[in-house]
């Protein structure tokens, strides 16, 4: 049964509830009459079986002739009215039916119990007629009479209002619609309700109903980006890293800039090492072009980690690929870092002599202290003047310091030496007064090493 037939059967149906006598009513007012009287509902009975059994509806628009040239009271006018509304779908006048169910409710022959069922009729025949602003408003009007739209009646409201742009409104109607069926709906509602997300910049809402969409197809690559993207577009980056980490453990992402995308979200968001993992696997596994740059930011990535170890080799092959001494000077860093000095001096002077380096002066002074950790005191002096910087004349001065401290030791130990030297020989001149025998062995040399102590302390300038 089509459209016209259901409608035509729900404008007639109900009209005739028993059959006896009515009331008259002035036009506008209330009707109170409730039944047909005898001979009008006997002719009625016939027109409604012409039009709904024996779908004649010529020979139904007969019988309603002659209801129309008989005295009714008002329940009957209403009813030939929504009879007359019935027969005008059958024949195609929509604007003729809506015109009679309009002049039975202007003119009060509808009861109060039907005027929501019949401005659902008329919001239905406005609605196949695409008369979409009238439509509407009839729908406000029978849900206001209290009409309860059900799901399909609101799935209407949502597409009627999206026609019109009302997409705020079409929202409201659709998210009630997606309630009741849940995460089972059909695919076009999850579709409509992403489309009126996406038009009402919710994208953070369109991004949560694109996963319940995802978790029932997990291979659609354009749900994945979708999501991803409104993320972005919601400024929910840290949502939109979590998704892009789905798809690379999922194995969604092939290309170079989708892998390097996962790389910077993981340094983004301050996972450096997962991020230098995924680098180096993905450059050993040729996904990735292993150059320059892509070296340099995995030690970089490595160096921030402090995984020095593991930087090192990268830094090793970048500074073999470059005609820059730059990267060498990170080698050297990366070697003091772990104190493996001579290894570090390796590596500062290749950066030296290869030029390129943004501050010579201070790879100059890493050598110096990298020669001063090996006690190479003579070779850090002359790295450090070499440097020729306020680093180098520190480290000379201290070094100078360092010097006069330890010179100012020994003689200062000589000195002591000396007086130590000199109160045993007064203990031995004491005991020698006592006679033969009283003075200990030690006595014998004590004039012999004083003197020799005293030689020392006037080498080292003492007096």
């Amino acid at each position: 049964m089509g459209f016209r037939a259901i409608l035509k059967g729900a404008v007639v149906v109900g009209a005739v509830s028993c059959m006896g006598a009515g009331a008259a009513v002035a036009q506008g007012a209330q009707c109170e009459a409730t039944e047909f009287s005898s001979k009008p509902g006997e002719i009625y009975l016939k027109a409604e079986t012409e039009l709904l059994q024996n779908d004649n509806a010529q020979a139904a628009l007969q019988q309603l002739r002659k209801l129309e040239a008989m005295d009714l009271n008002c329940y009957e006018q209403g009813a030939v009215l929504k009879l007359g509304a019935a027969i005008k779908i059958e024949a195609g006048d929509y604007a003729g039916a809506v015109q009679d169910l309009e002049g039975a409710i202007n003119q009060g022959y509808i009861p109060d119990s039907e005027k929501s069922k019949t401005y659902y009729n008329i919001f239905q025949i406005y609605l196949s007629q695409n008369n979409l602003e009238k439509a509407l408003d009839y729908a406000d009007k029978w849900m206001s009479s209290g009409g309860d739209p059900d799901r399909d009646d609101m799935w209407r409201l949502a597409v009627v209002n999206q026609k019109l742009e009302n997409n705020q409104e079409a929202l409201k109607w659709a998210e009630r619609v997606f309630e009741i069926d849940g995460d089972g709906a059909e695919r076009e509602v999850y579709d409509f309700l992403i489309y009126l997300y996406d038009a009402t910049g919710q994208r953070a809402k369109k991004a949560a109903l694109l996963e319940k969409l995802l978790a029932r197809n997990p291979n659609e690559r354009k749900l994945w980006d979708a999501i991803a993207g409104d993320y972005f577009a919601a400024n929910e980056e840290r949502k939109a890293f979590e998704v892009q980490k789905a798809m690379y453990l999922g194995g969604i992402l092939q290309k170079e800039d989708e892998l390097m995308r996962v790389v910077n979200f993981y340094n983004r968001f301050n996972v450096p090492y997962h991020a230098a993992q995924i680098l180096e696997k993905e450059m050993n596994a040729g996904r990735i072009t292993k150059n320059y740059e892509r070296m340099e930011l995995l030690a970089n990535l490595y160096q921030v980690s402090r995984e020095f170890d593991k930087a090192i080799p990268v830094i090793e092959q970048a500074a073999e690929m470059s005609d820059s001494g730059a990267m060498y000077e990170r080698l050297g860093r990366s070697y003091a870092e772990l104190q493996e000095w001579a290894k570090a001096e390796d590596a500062l002077i290749k950066a030296i002599n290869k030029g390129g380096i943004k501050d010579r002066g201070l790879a100059w002074v890493l050598v110096g202290q990298s020669r001063y950790e090996r006690d190479d005191r003579e070779g850090a002096s002359e790295a450090f003047r070499n440097a020729n910087n306020r680093g180098g004349r520190g480290w000379l001065q201290f070094m100078e310091s360092e010097e006069r401290t330890e010179a100012a030791l020994v003689r200062f130990e000589a000195q002591s030496l000396v007086q130590d030297t000199l109160n045993e020989k007064k203990r031995c001149d004491q005991l020698e007064v006592l006679g033969e025998g009283n003075a200990p062995e030690e006595c014998a040399t004590v004039d012999e090493r004083l003197a020799a102590a005293r030689e020392e302390f006037e080498k080292l300038g003492g007096s």
